[in-house]
């Protein structure tokens, strides 16, 4: 699998309203492998930096934070809570082996040749080590009533962009092969769908036909009635012991 160049990384904005989505899950996750205690830090995959600077907060020691994304790095340096950044591809990392005992990417997987990375993190880490990753499965979206689903458009624009739209599935396995002890939890309840889930595929490069399409979705789900709409991206909740 090839990397795109930047369509993985969403705007800022939507980016924030992401990681706050995310928030009860990542503290769950974080809390479980004894943050406070991890004294080596990396921030994966970090984009605009907006886990970094609560990864700095939490944790036992400094954060490196990487991207492949080098406009990301120089933005604003404040949400990255004074955490090194370094522009790096994460099948490349630039750190000898044993370098952290904690590593915590969202949405990164998804964009990346995941076995690469996986082999990548799981020399980076120490023994005893640990890999926290929120990863989606879009081909597992369930949405309803029908007219307002964006899943067909999704997995054909992932797909043709570089992602790979069943990640959320697969990284168990790869890792579980890779020598890490996994455990994976599911997000455990519905929450009200937002409007921001088109503006995220909207800042994917569609093609016109699938530009419409999004727009004739976004105007079915804002006359859809809120009692009836439930929508809901699998997101799995990894936790890998080196």
């Amino acid at each position: 699998m090839v990397p795109i160049a930047y369509f993985d990384l969403p705007s800022r904005e939507l980016a924030q309203q992401q990681a706050g989505w995310l928030a009860p899950a990542r503290a769950r996750l974080l809390r479980r492998v004894h943050v406070a205690r991890r004294r080596r830090v990396l921030d994966l995959g970090c984009g605009h930096g907006l886990v970094s600077g609560e990864l700095a907060r939490r944790s036992g020691g400094p954060v490196v934070a990487v991207d492949r994304n080098r406009q990301a790095l120089a933005e604003d340096c404040r949400p990255f809570g004074g955490a090194a950044r370094i522009c790096a591809d994460a099948t490349r990392l630039p750190f000898p082996a044993g370098r952290f005992d904690l590593v915590f990417c969202q949405f990164v997987f998804l964009w990346l040749d995941a076995l690469a990375a996986a082999r990548e993190v799981h020399r980076v880490l120490q023994p005893g080590g640990v890999l926290v990753a929120i990863e989606p499965d879009y081909a597992g979206m369930i949405e309803h009533p029908a007219e307002i689903a964006t899943r067909r458009l999704w997995l054909s624009v992932l797909a043709r962009e570089g992602g790979d739209p069943e990640v959320g599935r697969k990284l168990p396995g790869l890792l579980s092969a890779g020598g890490f002890q996994v455990r994976v939890d599911l997000l455990d309840r519905l929450t009200p769908p937002s409007a921001a889930r088109f503006d995220l595929l909207g800042e994917l490069p569609l093609t016109n036909e699938e530009r419409q399409s999004l727009d004739r979705l976004r105007a079915a789900d804002a006359a859809c009635d809120d009692n009836r709409r439930v929508v809901h991206l699998p997101m799995f909740l990894v936790t890998a012991v080196k």
